[in-house]
């Protein structure tokens, strides 16, 4: 079906741009996958780009249903609106203002990796200057090339140290190429996209490491791909296929000798790199954003910190992930943290002898409540997927956790009994893609730790799996938490305030003092035997429970040993396992 062109850049020509921007990602996806060796040789940027602008779409979709809900469909005997129309007055439907605004903000919360964050700034950067005009309906050329020009530099700005032969350059050809037309909106698209495009094909010789594999910029390869859909929103055609980044790219090689990378140092995708990619959204104010980056910086590389007022993406490549999460908690209140472990072998490439697709052959996914448990749970070489506090992922972001550890066979730990079925059915839709995936109905973070600790991704599938889940088992779970409301409880009637102690899942004690409480429920788990406890604690806990529970293990259980972990913002006071 022909797309109705958009001669306005107004709130619909947003929605249409957002749409045919997610199936041009979703059929390049796989492509754009391929050909990603920089930052990190991860295979991953198509698919972070696509659920990047995923989020975007369905944030504008959100806004006219909004709009849509408030003063009801317009009218049928008015029909379609004409291309050369004016955009409707505001007051009917969305402002430009209103869409960019969505737009910017959903790519922001739903920003994946390195190259999906900058998306997503580059997306912000043009909604500053829509959004500028007010309650405006629509804007032209000149307004286009303005916000194209803005996003350029909005992005190269919020990247710790712009490496050249990147999305970056591909944004600022873009912006450049845009300049030099005097035109409608779509002469001004066509201009950015054939800017943008040949930008691209010479990557490689600006980066030695796209120039050994023999591919273009991936990122930039997915800008160009918006790029087209940004033409198409305009002419009602697209303007055809990106190129061939699968060739071999003598062509785009500068007659010069391509640059040493002596100004960056990361250039050349040096197989040294960190080995853990740490992102999370954050709630800080900017002056505490600005000390954050300086730190990070410190910690990693491929920094890149997006966003403002208040809202903030931080994506960075370190080795120390649980210092990068506790920097953004000294900067605010980070959330929705991801730490994904770089595979041995296929995370950093160093030349054209290391496929960029490479898979693991095993990995461990691992939902977890809190961040210091992430933390945790990367150190050890698993994928983290964080569940804040009433807000469990779903199946799709366990989908996607699955395939961010480029795996071949992957465990993966649910660490929540309420999460069975969600995780049940990840594991179906991953199964789908070809990967081999053993769920392990963990029902604690404590019994995911005990799984973990007898991982060994040397032996066979089945036996590291049995083996896990029979650690898994074999591991007693409690927490004490406060009750929010007045409850009838397998041990009796609690008030709000009341702490509680669950065994297993189900309410034990009931009482005043989380010291007590803690220390009757360990007594409880303890009377059955035990070798080792595992405590961690939250971020609200009493600071002397652990020692208190640590002591009392000590002079009253012999040979029983205690390991203490900071959990963070997980939810629960006090997480308790015995093994």
């Amino acid at each position: 079906m022909a797309q109705v062109p958009q001669r306005f850049f107004d709130a619909l020509a947003v929605r249409t741009w957002c749409g045919l921007s997610l199936r041009a990602l979703g059929r390049a996806r796989e492509e754009i996958d391929a050909i990603n060796v920089y930052p990190v040789a991860d295979g991953d940027t198509g698919t972070n780009l696509y659920l990047t602008v995923e989020s975007a779409a369905a944030a504008v979709e959100a806004v006219f249903a909004a709009h849509e809900a408030a003063e009801g469909p317009r009218d049928a005997n008015e029909g379609p609106r004409d291309a050369d129309e004016a955009p409707l007055d505001p007051v009917g439907g969305p402002s430009l203002g209103d869409a960019v605004g969505a737009m910017a903000h959903g790519a922001l919360i739903g920003a994946r990796g390195n190259s999906g964050t900058i998306l997503a700034q580059l997306l912000r950067g043009m909604a500053q200057v829509l959004a500028a005009r007010g309650d405006s309906a629509h804007t032209e050329g000149p307004g286009l090339r303005r916000a194209l020009r803005h996003a350029a530099a909005s992005a190269r700005q919020a990247v710790a140290h712009p490496v050249e032969g990147t999305v970056l350059t591909v944004a600022s050809a873009a912006a450049d190429a845009a300049e030099d037309v005097e035109g409608d909106c779509a002469e001004v698209a066509r201009a950015a996209y054939e800017g943008a495009r040949a930008a691209l094909a010479a990557t490689p010789g600006q980066l030695p490491v796209l120039e050994r594999a023999g591919v273009v910029d991936a990122g930039g390869h997915g800008l160009v791909t918006v790029l087209a859909a940004l033409v198409e929103t305009f002419t009602g055609r697209a303007p055809g296929p990106v190129g061939a980044p699968h060739a071999r790219v003598e062509h785009a090689r500068r007659e010069e000798p391509a640059t040493d990378g002596d100004d960056n140092g990361d250039e050349n995708g040096d197989e040294s790199g960190p080995a853990f990619e740490v992102i999370y959204l954050l709630e800080a104010e900017d002056a505490a954003v600005a000390r954050l980056r300086r730190r990070l910086d410190a910690l990693g590389d491929s920094l890149v910190v997006v966003g403002g007022d208040g809202l903030w993406n931080v994506h960075v490549h370190v080795d120390d992930a649980g210092a990068a999460v506790e920097a953004g908690v000294e900067a605010g209140r980070p959330y929705r943290i991801r730490i994904t472990h770089f595979g041995h072998g296929d995370a950093h490439t160093a030349g054209t002898e290391r496929p960029p697709r490479e898979r693991a052959q095993r990995a461990v996914v691992a939902v977890v409540p809190g961040e210091g448990l992430a933390a945790l749970y990367a150190e050890a070489g698993a994928t983290t997927l964080l569940a804040r506090p009433g807000e469990p992922p779903a199946s799709g972001e366990l989908v996607q956790a699955v395939r961010r550890a480029h795996a071949r066979e992957v465990v993966l730990l649910p660490n929540d009994a309420e999460l069975r079925h969600t995780a049940a059915a990840a594991a179906e839709q991953a199964r789908t893609e070809g990967i081999r995936v053993a769920l392990i109905p963990t029902r604690s973070a404590v019994q995911g730790i005990a799984a973990l600790a007898v991982h060994e991704p040397e032996r066979r599938f089945d036996e590291d799996v049995v083996a896990m889940t029979s650690a898994a088992g074999a591991t007693r779970h409690a927490e004490v938490t406060v009750a929010e409301r007045q409850s009838w409880t397998t041990a009796g009637i609690c008030q709000a305030g009341d702490v509680l102690g669950l065994i297993d899942g189900d309410v034990a004690v009931i009482g005043a003092d989380v010291s007590q409480v803690a220390a009757t429920v360990l007594d409880r788990m303890l009377s059955a035997g035990g070798e080792l406890v595992t405590l961690v604690l939250g971020d609200e806990a009493p600071p002397a429970v652990a020692d208190h529970l640590e002591a009392r293990v000590r002079d009253a259980y012999l040979a029983v040993d205690t390991v203490v972990y900071r959990g963070g913002r997980q939810g629960a006071l006090l997480l308790v396992g015995v093994e």
